[in-house]
Protein backbone atom coordinates (compact mmCIF):
# COMPACT_ATOMS: atom_id res chain seq x y z
CA UNK A 1 0.00 0.00 0.00
CA UNK A 2 0.94 3.40 -0.95
CA UNK A 3 2.67 5.82 1.53
CA UNK A 4 2.53 8.58 -0.86
CA UNK A 5 -1.24 10.52 -2.31
CA UNK A 6 -0.93 9.09 -5.71
CA UNK A 7 -3.43 9.32 -8.61
CA UNK A 8 -3.82 6.97 -11.48
CA UNK A 9 -4.33 8.25 -15.30
CA UNK A 10 -5.92 5.23 -18.10
CA UNK A 11 -5.72 6.23 -21.24
CA UNK A 12 -9.10 4.49 -22.67
CA UNK A 13 -8.04 4.98 -26.65
CA UNK A 14 -4.69 4.45 -27.32
CA UNK A 15 -3.59 1.46 -29.62
CA UNK A 16 -7.30 0.47 -30.21
CA UNK A 17 -6.71 1.22 -34.49
CA UNK A 18 -4.67 -2.28 -33.75
CA UNK A 19 -7.90 -4.13 -33.46
CA UNK A 20 -10.09 -2.42 -35.23
CA UNK A 21 -12.28 -4.99 -36.29
CA UNK A 22 -12.97 -5.42 -32.47
CA UNK A 23 -13.43 -1.46 -31.40
CA UNK A 24 -15.18 -0.37 -33.87
CA UNK A 25 -18.04 0.39 -31.30
CA UNK A 26 -16.17 0.16 -28.07
CA UNK A 27 -13.02 1.69 -27.08
CA UNK A 28 -9.37 -0.21 -26.55
CA UNK A 29 -9.99 -0.13 -22.81
CA UNK A 30 -13.32 -1.99 -22.50
CA UNK A 31 -12.36 -4.96 -25.12
CA UNK A 32 -13.74 -7.75 -23.31
CA UNK A 33 -11.24 -10.43 -22.38
CA UNK A 34 -10.62 -13.70 -20.57
CA UNK A 35 -14.50 -14.59 -20.12
CA UNK A 36 -14.93 -11.83 -17.74
CA UNK A 37 -13.03 -9.02 -17.45
CA UNK A 38 -12.27 -5.72 -19.78
CA UNK A 39 -8.54 -4.73 -20.60
CA UNK A 40 -9.54 -1.64 -18.27
CA UNK A 41 -9.53 -3.99 -15.24
CA UNK A 42 -6.31 -4.91 -14.99
CA UNK A 43 -4.86 -1.01 -14.55
CA UNK A 44 -7.87 -0.85 -12.40
CA UNK A 45 -7.23 -3.11 -10.15
CA UNK A 46 -3.25 -2.77 -9.48
CA UNK A 47 -4.20 0.67 -8.69
CA UNK A 48 -6.75 -0.48 -6.24
CA UNK A 49 -4.59 -2.31 -4.78
CA UNK A 50 -1.74 0.25 -4.34
CA UNK A 51 -4.09 2.02 -2.63
CA UNK A 52 -4.74 4.80 -4.89
CA UNK A 53 -8.45 6.21 -4.78
CA UNK A 54 -8.69 8.68 -7.51
CA UNK A 55 -8.53 7.44 -11.10
CA UNK A 56 -9.25 9.57 -14.53
CA UNK A 57 -9.95 8.10 -17.19
CA UNK A 58 -9.28 9.62 -20.67
CA UNK A 59 -11.32 9.32 -23.33
CA UNK A 60 -11.62 9.77 -27.01
CA UNK A 61 -14.45 7.92 -28.67
CA UNK A 62 -16.50 5.44 -28.43
CA UNK A 63 -16.85 4.97 -24.88
CA UNK A 64 -20.23 4.20 -23.63
CA UNK A 65 -19.58 0.55 -23.11
CA UNK A 66 -16.63 1.74 -20.79
CA UNK A 67 -18.93 3.87 -19.03
CA UNK A 68 -21.55 1.28 -18.67
CA UNK A 69 -18.94 -1.34 -17.21
CA UNK A 70 -17.20 1.58 -14.51
CA UNK A 71 -20.58 2.43 -13.40
CA UNK A 72 -19.77 4.21 -10.21
CA UNK A 73 -16.95 2.35 -9.74
CA UNK A 74 -18.45 0.49 -6.55
CA UNK A 75 -16.83 -3.20 -8.25
CA UNK A 76 -12.99 -1.46 -7.71
CA UNK A 77 -14.15 0.39 -4.18
CA UNK A 78 -14.09 3.91 -6.29
CA UNK A 79 -17.53 4.72 -5.39
CA UNK A 80 -16.24 7.94 -3.38
CA UNK A 81 -15.86 11.65 -3.51
CA UNK A 82 -13.08 11.35 -5.33
CA UNK A 83 -13.29 8.12 -7.52
CA UNK A 84 -13.32 7.69 -11.00
CA UNK A 85 -14.03 10.40 -13.13
CA UNK A 86 -14.04 9.92 -17.11
CA UNK A 87 -12.37 12.75 -18.76
CA UNK A 88 -13.29 14.79 -21.57
CA UNK A 89 -12.24 13.68 -25.18
CA UNK A 90 -11.50 17.20 -25.95
CA UNK A 91 -8.21 19.24 -26.01
CA UNK A 92 -9.29 21.95 -27.03
CA UNK A 93 -11.69 24.07 -29.22
CA UNK A 94 -11.92 25.68 -32.69
CA UNK A 95 -14.03 27.55 -35.13
CA UNK A 96 -14.88 24.06 -36.14
CA UNK A 97 -16.22 22.72 -32.76
CA UNK A 98 -14.47 20.18 -30.61
CA UNK A 99 -11.52 19.05 -31.43
CA UNK A 100 -10.22 15.21 -30.01
CA UNK A 101 -6.68 15.32 -28.95
CA UNK A 102 -3.52 13.42 -31.12
CA UNK A 103 -1.30 12.01 -28.82
CA UNK A 104 -0.67 11.89 -25.00
CA UNK A 105 0.79 14.87 -24.52
CA UNK A 106 -2.84 16.29 -25.91
CA UNK A 107 -4.71 14.24 -23.92
CA UNK A 108 -2.97 14.91 -20.42
CA UNK A 109 -3.19 18.62 -21.41
CA UNK A 110 -6.98 18.35 -22.20
CA UNK A 111 -7.62 17.07 -18.33
CA UNK A 112 -5.32 19.78 -17.08
CA UNK A 113 -7.78 21.07 -14.70
CA UNK A 114 -8.36 17.36 -13.47
CA UNK A 115 -4.24 17.45 -11.97
CA UNK A 116 -4.19 20.63 -11.11
CA UNK A 117 -7.34 20.75 -9.01
CA UNK A 118 -5.92 17.10 -7.41
CA UNK A 119 -3.29 16.89 -3.98
CA UNK A 120 -1.98 13.84 -4.90
CA UNK A 121 2.21 14.16 -5.16
CA UNK A 122 2.55 11.30 -8.15
CA UNK A 123 0.54 10.04 -11.17
CA UNK A 124 0.57 6.98 -12.44
CA UNK A 125 -0.27 7.18 -16.28
CA UNK A 126 -1.60 3.40 -18.09
CA UNK A 127 -2.52 2.31 -21.21
CA UNK A 128 -5.39 -0.42 -21.67
CA UNK A 129 -3.22 -3.02 -24.13
CA UNK A 130 -1.24 -5.13 -21.91
CA UNK A 131 -2.21 -8.14 -19.81
CA UNK A 132 -0.37 -8.02 -16.40
CA UNK A 133 -1.12 -7.31 -12.72
CA UNK A 134 2.20 -5.21 -11.56
CA UNK A 135 2.81 -4.26 -8.25
CA UNK A 136 1.99 0.15 -8.43
CA UNK A 137 3.36 0.04 -4.75
CA UNK A 138 6.52 -1.02 -5.43
CA UNK A 139 6.57 0.86 -9.26
CA UNK A 140 6.04 4.08 -6.84
CA UNK A 141 8.47 3.39 -4.41
CA UNK A 142 11.49 2.67 -6.70
CA UNK A 143 10.78 6.16 -8.42
CA UNK A 144 11.01 7.90 -5.09
CA UNK A 145 13.73 6.19 -4.16
CA UNK A 146 15.83 6.83 -7.51
CA UNK A 147 15.14 10.32 -7.59
CA UNK A 148 13.78 9.77 -11.28
CA UNK A 149 11.93 12.86 -12.84
CA UNK A 150 9.99 9.90 -14.76
CA UNK A 151 10.22 6.31 -14.15
CA UNK A 152 9.02 3.80 -17.24
CA UNK A 153 7.57 0.46 -16.70
CA UNK A 154 9.46 -2.28 -18.84
CA UNK A 155 9.56 -5.75 -19.94
CA UNK A 156 12.12 -7.94 -21.71
CA UNK A 157 12.14 -7.52 -25.69
CA UNK A 158 9.92 -9.29 -27.92
CA UNK A 159 11.10 -10.82 -30.67
CA UNK A 160 8.13 -11.31 -32.17
CA UNK A 161 8.42 -8.78 -35.40
CA UNK A 162 4.73 -8.13 -35.16
CA UNK A 163 4.37 -6.92 -31.87
CA UNK A 164 7.18 -4.39 -32.55
CA UNK A 165 4.67 -1.82 -34.18
CA UNK A 166 3.62 1.07 -32.46
CA UNK A 167 5.98 0.01 -29.69
CA UNK A 168 8.61 2.06 -27.41
CA UNK A 169 12.21 0.22 -26.34
CA UNK A 170 14.39 1.67 -23.95
CA UNK A 171 18.55 1.22 -23.53
CA UNK A 172 19.54 1.43 -20.07
CA UNK A 173 22.62 2.44 -18.52
CA UNK A 174 24.11 -0.10 -15.47
CA UNK A 175 22.20 2.07 -12.85
CA UNK A 176 18.80 1.60 -14.67
CA UNK A 177 18.67 5.10 -16.24
CA UNK A 178 17.56 5.16 -19.62
CA UNK A 179 19.77 6.68 -22.32
CA UNK A 180 18.10 6.26 -25.38
CA UNK A 181 14.50 5.44 -26.85
CA UNK A 182 13.62 3.75 -30.08
CA UNK A 183 10.53 3.31 -32.10
CA UNK A 184 8.63 0.65 -33.38
CA UNK A 185 11.90 -1.46 -34.14
CA UNK A 186 13.37 -4.59 -32.13
CA UNK A 187 17.20 -5.14 -30.84
CA UNK A 188 17.38 -7.77 -28.20
CA UNK A 189 19.74 -4.82 -26.03
CA UNK A 190 16.70 -2.61 -25.25
CA UNK A 191 13.42 -2.97 -22.61
CA UNK A 192 10.52 -2.96 -24.47
CA UNK A 193 7.82 -0.09 -22.48
CA UNK A 194 4.61 -1.66 -21.09
CA UNK A 195 2.69 2.01 -21.29
CA UNK A 196 3.24 2.59 -17.60
CA UNK A 197 4.63 5.72 -16.14
CA UNK A 198 5.17 7.45 -12.97
CA UNK A 199 5.89 11.10 -12.59
CA UNK A 200 5.66 13.49 -10.13
CA UNK A 201 2.23 15.76 -10.69
CA UNK A 202 3.74 19.14 -10.44
CA UNK A 203 6.80 17.76 -13.01
CA UNK A 204 4.47 16.31 -15.50
CA UNK A 205 2.31 19.44 -15.89
CA UNK A 206 5.04 21.45 -16.59
CA UNK A 207 6.46 19.01 -18.83
CA UNK A 208 2.89 18.96 -20.76
CA UNK A 209 2.31 23.28 -20.68
CA UNK A 210 5.57 23.23 -22.13
CA UNK A 211 5.30 20.65 -24.86
CA UNK A 212 2.08 21.81 -26.00
CA UNK A 213 3.25 25.11 -26.34
CA UNK A 214 5.34 24.04 -28.97
CA UNK A 215 2.36 22.08 -30.72
CA UNK A 216 3.97 18.73 -29.42
CA UNK A 217 1.93 15.30 -29.38
CA UNK A 218 3.86 12.17 -28.48
CA UNK A 219 5.34 11.82 -24.53
CA UNK A 220 7.80 9.31 -25.51
CA UNK A 221 9.19 11.13 -28.67
CA UNK A 222 8.98 14.82 -27.96
CA UNK A 223 9.24 14.79 -24.18
CA UNK A 224 11.24 12.48 -22.96
CA UNK A 225 13.54 11.32 -25.77
CA UNK A 226 14.56 14.96 -26.42
CA UNK A 227 15.39 15.51 -22.91
CA UNK A 228 16.95 12.54 -21.62
CA UNK A 229 19.87 14.42 -21.22
CA UNK A 230 18.50 16.99 -18.84
CA UNK A 231 15.68 14.43 -17.18
CA UNK A 232 16.45 11.50 -14.87
CA UNK A 233 14.36 8.52 -16.65
CA UNK A 234 14.65 5.67 -14.78
CA UNK A 235 13.71 2.02 -16.37
CA UNK A 236 11.41 -0.28 -13.73
CA UNK A 237 12.03 -3.54 -15.03
CA UNK A 238 8.93 -5.69 -14.29
CA UNK A 239 9.46 -9.46 -14.53
CA UNK A 240 5.99 -11.01 -14.01
CA UNK A 241 3.14 -12.43 -16.79
CA UNK A 242 3.10 -9.44 -19.16
CA UNK A 243 1.59 -9.33 -22.95
CA UNK A 244 0.73 -6.74 -25.18
CA UNK A 245 -2.26 -6.96 -27.86
CA UNK A 246 -1.04 -5.61 -30.97
CA UNK A 247 -4.26 -7.15 -33.43
CA UNK A 248 -6.74 -9.47 -33.52
CA UNK A 249 -3.96 -12.24 -34.10
CA UNK A 250 -2.36 -11.24 -30.29
CA UNK A 251 -5.79 -10.91 -29.18
CA UNK A 252 -6.55 -14.48 -29.79
CA UNK A 253 -3.54 -16.31 -29.25
CA UNK A 254 -3.28 -14.55 -25.10
CA UNK A 255 -6.84 -15.04 -25.02
CA UNK A 256 -6.38 -18.82 -25.76
CA UNK A 257 -3.21 -18.71 -23.13
CA UNK A 258 -5.48 -18.57 -20.51
CA UNK A 259 -6.76 -22.16 -20.90
CA UNK A 260 -3.14 -23.40 -19.74
CA UNK A 261 -3.25 -23.55 -16.10
CA UNK A 262 0.14 -22.33 -15.12
CA UNK A 263 -0.36 -19.03 -17.18
CA UNK A 264 -3.73 -18.26 -15.52
CA UNK A 265 -2.76 -18.69 -12.42
CA UNK A 266 0.43 -16.64 -13.16
CA UNK A 267 -1.51 -13.58 -14.15
CA UNK A 268 -4.96 -13.73 -11.79
CA UNK A 269 -3.24 -15.45 -8.35
CA UNK A 270 -0.35 -12.70 -7.67
CA UNK A 271 -3.44 -10.49 -7.03
CA UNK A 272 -7.04 -10.32 -7.25
CA UNK A 273 -8.50 -8.34 -10.85
CA UNK A 274 -11.83 -6.40 -9.97
CA UNK A 275 -14.18 -6.57 -12.61
CA UNK A 276 -18.05 -5.53 -12.91
CA UNK A 277 -19.98 -7.96 -11.10
CA UNK A 278 -23.06 -9.83 -13.03
CA UNK A 279 -25.10 -12.34 -10.84
CA UNK A 280 -24.79 -15.06 -13.34
CA UNK A 281 -25.86 -18.26 -12.36
CA UNK A 282 -22.84 -21.20 -12.30
CA UNK A 283 -22.11 -22.78 -15.66
CA UNK A 284 -24.44 -25.42 -16.26
CA UNK A 285 -23.14 -28.87 -18.05
CA UNK A 286 -25.52 -30.89 -19.82
CA UNK A 287 -25.36 -34.91 -19.83
CA UNK A 288 -23.58 -35.64 -22.21
CA UNK A 289 -21.55 -32.50 -23.05
CA UNK A 290 -17.66 -32.88 -23.61
CA UNK A 291 -15.47 -29.87 -22.12
CA UNK A 292 -11.77 -30.10 -22.43
CA UNK A 293 -9.14 -27.72 -21.05
CA UNK A 294 -11.39 -24.65 -21.84
CA UNK A 295 -12.15 -21.11 -19.45
CA UNK A 296 -15.64 -20.86 -19.20
CA UNK A 297 -17.26 -17.96 -17.81
CA UNK A 298 -20.85 -18.36 -15.19
CA UNK A 299 -23.69 -18.32 -16.74
CA UNK A 300 -22.80 -20.32 -19.90
CA UNK A 301 -25.00 -23.86 -21.31
CA UNK A 302 -23.01 -26.50 -22.38
CA UNK A 303 -24.85 -29.18 -24.29
CA UNK A 304 -22.10 -29.89 -27.12
CA UNK A 305 -18.32 -30.51 -27.19
CA UNK A 306 -15.87 -27.14 -26.51
CA UNK A 307 -12.12 -27.99 -26.21
CA UNK A 308 -9.60 -25.55 -26.26
CA UNK A 309 -11.23 -22.37 -25.61
CA UNK A 310 -12.25 -19.40 -23.46
CA UNK A 311 -16.31 -18.65 -23.39
CA UNK A 312 -17.85 -15.51 -22.22
CA UNK A 313 -20.81 -15.13 -19.55
CA UNK A 314 -23.98 -16.79 -21.05
CA UNK A 315 -22.95 -18.46 -23.96
CA UNK A 316 -25.18 -21.41 -25.43
CA UNK A 317 -23.79 -24.42 -26.85
CA UNK A 318 -26.54 -26.45 -28.56
CA UNK A 319 -26.06 -30.69 -28.26
CA UNK A 320 -24.10 -31.86 -31.39
CA UNK A 321 -22.08 -28.37 -31.57
CA UNK A 322 -18.65 -28.55 -31.49
CA UNK A 323 -16.32 -25.87 -30.65
CA UNK A 324 -12.69 -25.76 -30.50
CA UNK A 325 -9.31 -23.20 -29.98
CA UNK A 326 -12.20 -20.40 -30.45
CA UNK A 327 -13.01 -17.43 -28.09
CA UNK A 328 -16.29 -16.92 -27.61
CA UNK A 329 -17.94 -13.60 -25.80
CA UNK A 330 -21.22 -12.57 -24.42
CA UNK A 331 -23.87 -13.82 -25.11
CA UNK A 332 -23.31 -16.11 -27.93
CA UNK A 333 -25.54 -18.71 -29.12
CA UNK A 334 -24.14 -21.50 -30.74
CA UNK A 335 -26.76 -23.98 -32.59
CA UNK A 336 -26.94 -27.54 -32.99
CA UNK A 337 -24.53 -29.30 -35.79
CA UNK A 338 -22.38 -25.93 -36.31
CA UNK A 339 -18.74 -26.37 -35.89
CA UNK A 340 -16.00 -23.48 -35.34
CA UNK A 341 -12.84 -23.85 -34.44
CA UNK A 342 -10.21 -21.04 -34.79
CA UNK A 343 -13.00 -18.24 -34.22
CA UNK A 344 -13.23 -15.03 -32.19
CA UNK A 345 -17.01 -14.30 -32.20
CA UNK A 346 -18.08 -10.69 -30.59
CA UNK A 347 -20.53 -10.09 -28.37
CA UNK A 348 -24.45 -11.43 -28.93
CA UNK A 349 -23.67 -13.79 -31.89
CA UNK A 350 -25.97 -16.61 -33.31
CA UNK A 351 -24.12 -19.41 -34.93
CA UNK A 352 -27.32 -21.25 -36.84
CA UNK A 353 -27.39 -24.99 -37.49
CA UNK A 354 -24.92 -27.05 -39.53
CA UNK A 355 -22.77 -23.76 -40.15
CA UNK A 356 -18.70 -24.76 -40.36
CA UNK A 357 -16.22 -21.69 -39.43
CA UNK A 358 -13.14 -22.06 -39.69
CA UNK A 359 -9.42 -20.05 -39.30
CA UNK A 360 -6.37 -20.63 -37.57
CA UNK A 361 -3.87 -19.15 -34.82
CA UNK A 362 -2.39 -16.27 -37.88
CA UNK A 363 -5.53 -15.89 -39.24
CA UNK A 364 -8.42 -16.01 -36.81
CA UNK A 365 -11.63 -15.42 -38.14
CA UNK A 366 -13.70 -12.88 -36.46
CA UNK A 367 -17.35 -12.72 -36.31
CA UNK A 368 -18.49 -9.24 -35.37
CA UNK A 369 -21.61 -8.28 -32.91
CA UNK A 370 -24.54 -8.85 -33.13
CA UNK A 371 -24.08 -11.17 -36.27
CA UNK A 372 -26.13 -14.22 -37.67
CA UNK A 373 -24.12 -16.67 -39.73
Amino acid sequence: MLTYDTLGIIFANMHERSVMEMTQDRSMASLPFGGRYRLVDFALSSFVHAGISQVGIVTKNNYQSLVDHIGTGRDWDLARRRGISILSPYSYTSSEGNMAFHGRIEAIYACRDFLQHSLSEYVVLADSDHVCSPDITDIVNFHIESGADVTMVVRDPDPDPENVANSVAVRCDESGRINDIMFNRYDSSYFQSMNIMVVGRLKLLELVEEASAHAKTLFERDILLERLGELKVMAYRYKGYVRRITGLKSYYKISLELTDPRISSELFGSQTIYTKVHDSPPVRYSIGCDVKNSFVADGCTIQGTIENCVLFRDVVIEKGAVVRNSVIMQNTHVCAGAELDGVVTDKDVTITEGKKLSGDADYPLYIKKRSVV
